[in-house]
């Protein structure tokens, strides 16, 4: 520890010995309520920091959930609180989220979710480009065995993999071509079979 948080510490300690000696000498008459009250700010304390390390854990239960009428080939995306679309399909029986994405011309895949799909992506040839927000990508094309969103399956897609930094897998128009009717009605994404 240097001079500067050393001297940081010590300010900080004067500092609450102050407000503690004044909260004594003003509550020294009910020092159990005084107690109680400093309890009270501790679990409210607790409580927020609780709720902050697990926001992440709290948002995905949450958040609205897709629907899948099997019998009338329909999905219905609730959208997210951020405004976009996501989708959770089995790509090789794993479960991956998608980022709908109608301005993407393919299925995109990140790399960690194309290693959890069984894709060997250090054997991949990143031959590919792609124009993106963030600049040009280097991608490479496989064919995925089968793709299910519920109990509609799709056989032998052509994906692509991306090799710079995706944080969501993309749901382009490769795959919600396949689909008959793709539209947002009452806030929600509809696609039909």
């Amino acid at each position: 520890m240097g001079d500067y948080e050393i001297g940081r510490v010590i300010y900080l300690v004067i500092l609450l010995v102050a407000v503690g000696s004044w909260v004594f000498v003003q509550n020294r008459n009910s020092l159990g309520k005084a107690a109680q009250m400093f309890a009270v700010w501790i679990f409210i304390f607790l409580g927020v920091i609780a709720s902050y390390g697990l926001w992440d854990d709290i948002r995905q239960t949450v958040r609205p959930q897709q629907s899948v009428a099997q019998e009338t080939g329909r999905v219905e995306v609730p959208r997210s609180r951020d405004g976009h679309y996501y989708l959770t399909l089995e790509v090789n029986g794993t479960p991956v989220e998608f980022l709908v994405d109608t301005g993407a011309s393919q299925v995109v895949l990140n790399e960690r979710d194309a290693e959890r799909a069984g894709i060997d992506t250090k054997a991949l040839a990143y031959l590919g480009r792609a124009r993106t927000a963030n600049g040009e990508v280097r991608t490479a094309s496989v064919w995925i065995d089968e793709i299910s969103l519920g109990g509609i399956t799709d056989r032998n897609l052509r994906v692509w993999v991306n090799e710079g930094e995706l944080e969501q897998s993309l749901l382009g128009m490769g795959y919600l071509q396949r689909w008959s009717s793709i539209e947002i009605r009452n806030g929600a994404l509809v696609l039909t079979r």
